[in-house]
């Protein structure tokens, strides 16, 4: 689904007879329009009362949806709600207390006079914070805003809602609580000067929606002057959810990772990051392009190698990961047969799966599959878990593992609401860590 698709909920009512709803779903297709959740509100005898989540890319084609659909015979429109805008009223996160406080002896234990003495014991000894706050299971979710989706430098505060989203997210697949930090300001110096000055109230920060190239002086510097874990989101958790998507395609392909040729299209935040988390897996040639000079130099310092051209990576490469944005970039002549080819620009691809596949391509997919929610959450709990002040490669390659080893048969990527893939790569982080 496109990041700035359209999403709204039809009421439709139906004759009960086989057949009515295919029609239904046949007219909001032939407008181009794209069919999610599907509730069934009322199954009478005579009529069948659902509602239908749709997806449109213009207004204009949503308005074609509703007519196509209002032109059927016998098929009523009751209502047309938007139910992403309901979603996010009030905002989707709140802070609440985890003790009830019901009598005049609960006040006392939870604040004064009994606070004193854990207050005293933590001064005593600083690392009794961990068990008893919230600081080792709360994690700061900060964000500059520029480079949010992929909308933009739209600001901090349009950005919150993905923040929000991010907090929801770490509550309910790893238990942790994820606090949005906005700053107005996107100067490395004085970013970096502020995370210090507020780190003590968190176990961990998770970096969001940072543009390039400022992004990765911030990290850089704040993993080297902080002692809790730091990691880039949109870099290495995106990097993460890659490499596994490369190991399952890998797998179904019968080729071996390691001693494949891997080109990476773009070396952005997400790009770069693919590289060196390839090469940390162990893949001995890793080649990448971009059209900055300064992007290139960047990888050649982490060890990658350049090629000249688009043509010539296409040429050299047995897998393909292009990140790049541009839609169609990628031409089907250029694909080489038993390519493996990702393109995860969203919402629309440098090739898409079905052309790369008809150019010859062995696997192909598109940046639908690839969900960054199938790695933060599991990575920081297994990073708070062990306790550790670094979220490290081997780290991130376990959890890239993790998620592969539970990739179904024909799958890219598991399905990021299973619970138990969440398990698994907290788990595997926190055994690496201790490794």
């Amino acid at each position: 689904m496109a990041l700035q698709d359209i999403i709204r909920t039809l009421i439709v009512e139906t004759p009960s007879k086989p057949g009515n709803f295919a029609k239904v779903a046949t007219a909001i297709g032939a407008a181009g329009g794209g069919i999610g959740d599907i509730t069934t509100i009322k199954n009478g005898t005579l009529s069948t009362i659902r509602d239908i989540s749709v997806n449109c890319e213009s207004f204009e084609q949503l308005e074609q949806v509703i007519e196509n659909v209002r032109a059927l015979e016998n098929v009523k429109i009751h209502a047309i709600t938007d139910d992403v805008l309901k979603a996010h009223e009030g905002g989707k996160i709140q802070m609440k207390s985890r003790i009830d406080v019901r009598s005049l002896g609960d006040l006392q234990r939870i604040y004064t006079p009994g606070v004193a003495s854990v207050c005293l014991d933590i001064q005593a000894n600083p690392q009794k914070a961990r068990y008893f706050t919230s600081i080792g299971n709360t994690v700061a979710i900060v964000t500059d805003g520029t480079a949010i989706l992929g909308l933009g430098n739209i600001g901090p505060v349009a950005g919150m809602p993905v923040m929000e989203g991010k907090s929801v997210l770490f509550d309910q697949f790893a238990g942790i609580s994820g606090v949005p930090i906005l700053l107005d300001t996107s100067d490395p110096d004085a970013v970096v000067e502020t995370v210090k000055h507020i780190h003590q109230g968190f176990g961990g920060i998770l970096l969001e929606d940072i543009g390039s190239p400022h992004c990765f002086e911030i990290e850089e510097r704040l993993k080297k002057e902080l002692n809790i874990p730091v990691m880039h989101d949109d870099q290495h958790g995106t990097a993460v959810v890659t490499l596994a998507s490369v190991l399952s395609a890998c797998r179904s392909t019968g080729v071996d990772p390691k001693k494949a040729v891997i080109g990476q299209i773009g070396l952005g935040a997400a790009g770069l990051a693919i590289c060196r988390m390839l090469m940390a897996y162990g893949v001995e040639e890793v080649y990448g392009i971009d059209r900055q000079v300064e992007a290139l130099e960047r990888l050649k310092g982490y060890g990658g190698q350049t090629l000249e051209s688009l043509e010539k990576l296409m040429a050299t490469c047995d897998i393909v990961v292009a990140t790049t944005g541009v839609a169609g970039l990628i031409k089907p002549e250029m694909v080489r047969p038993g390519q493996i080819i990702l393109a995860l620009s969203n919402p629309n691809p440098e090739i898409t799966p079905e052309d790369a596949l008809a150019a010859g391509a062995a696997f192909a997919a598109d940046g639908r599959s690839v969900n960054n929610a199938l790695g933060f959450p599991g990575i920081f709990r297994g990073a708070l878990n062990a306790g550790v002040s670094d979220i490290s490669y081997p780290m991130l390659v376990a959890a890239a593992r993790a998620i592969a080893n539970h990739t179904k048969p024909g799958d890219l990527i598991p399905n990021p609401l299973d619970p138990t893939v969440h398990q698994v790569v907290a788990r595997a982080v926190e055994q690496a860590a201790q490794e």
